[in-house]
């Protein structure tokens, strides 16, 4: 006769999941972004596209500045240029490789990080230091974020000259008010916790408990913001390339690729002249978004246990 225990299971589910080693923070964090089947297949395409765009010297047909087929200017995609001519006779595939990683990315990215930096220093001395810190920042971050930025952004280009560096100092200061909000809720409910109030009574200083106690504690949401902030980088940046305020012709940028659809003509009858850098502009914001939900989702600290 057969003694078992009433403590031991016999359910296979649960014997795998006792067997199953123990997962590190990180390694369960990488095991739910790649639930995200979106999200890695953007991923995929980010990483892709930035690629071809870093080796466009080696891999585009044509140089996309100097070579300029003259006896074919607005051809349609053919076998010598895979995806048609512009308006001076260039390359549009190769102008389309040159001008994504190499320009409109590397906007996005910049003007991110600038944003991302600038709100985060300000989210956290204003939810750290409280007081009157807190309510002059505050105010100003208010106040920013009430500016219509789209217009401020466009006269200042305007006015300082449109370059990369330009656009990418203008999107960056104008694009921070969100995460200083964000970082100055997350460091309110961090301020009061145990780890902190014990670094305090060692005698550290307010830089060190932000940047040394506080800020790792609050990375997750930030690099989240920061996704979405390339999104929105990028997309400002083709829209003022578009209105002829970004990255000027003849370097190529999506942005300024699509100059050529404002002609009815154009829309109509040249499709190969706007659709190939619409689609990556679309293709690349979509995917950035895609990593953007699924990094808020795997970093959610109420879904570590899963």
């Amino acid at each position: 006769m057969t003694l078992s225990s009433p403590h031991i299971t016999h359910d296979p589910a649960q014997v795998e999941a006792a067997a199953r080693p123990f997962a590190s923070p990180m390694r369960r964090t990488w095991r739910r972004f790649l639930r995200h089947r979106l999200a890695v297949v953007g991923g995929a395409i980010v990483i892709l596209l930035t690629l071809i765009s870093i080796a466009a010297p080696i891999l585009s047909p044509y140089d996309p500045i100097i070579d300029a087929d003259y006896h074919n200017i607005r051809k349609p995609p053919s076998a010598t240029h895979l995806l048609g001519t512009d308006g001076n006779g260039r390359d549009v595939l190769s102008r389309s490789m040159w001008g994504g990683g190499r320009v409109s990315i590397f906007v996005g990215l910049a003007a991110a990080l600038v944003s991302v930096s600038i709100g985060t220093v300000i989210g956290l001395a204003s939810g750290y230091l409280g007081g009157k810190t807190d309510f002059w920042l505050m105010r100003l971050t208010e106040v920013v974020m009430t500016i219509p930025t789209l217009i401020i952004i466009i006269s200042l280009v305007a006015v300082l000259g449109p370059s990369m560096f330009n656009i990418i100092g203008v999107i960056g200061i104008f694009g921070w008010a969100g995460i200083a909000r964000l970082v100055r809720g997350e460091v309110l409910s961090l301020r009061e916790r145990d780890f902190v109030m014990a670094s305090r009574c060692v005698g550290a200083s307010a830089p060190r408990m932000m940047f040394r106690h506080i800020l790792p504690n609050v990375l997750a949401p930030i690099i989240v913001a920061g996704t979405f902030a390339i999104a929105g980088a990028i997309l400002q940046e083709a829209g003022l390339s578009f209105l002829g305020l970004g990255v000027q012709i003849p370097t190529p940028t999506w942005g300024n690729m699509l100059t050529g659809a404002q002609s009815g003509t154009i829309l109509e009858s040249m499709p190969w002249l706007w659709v190939p850098p619409g689609l990556l502009i679309t293709l690349v914001v979509l995917s950035i978004n895609f990593l953007g939900d699924a990094l808020r989702d795997a970093l959610d600290p109420r879904l570590l246990n899963r």
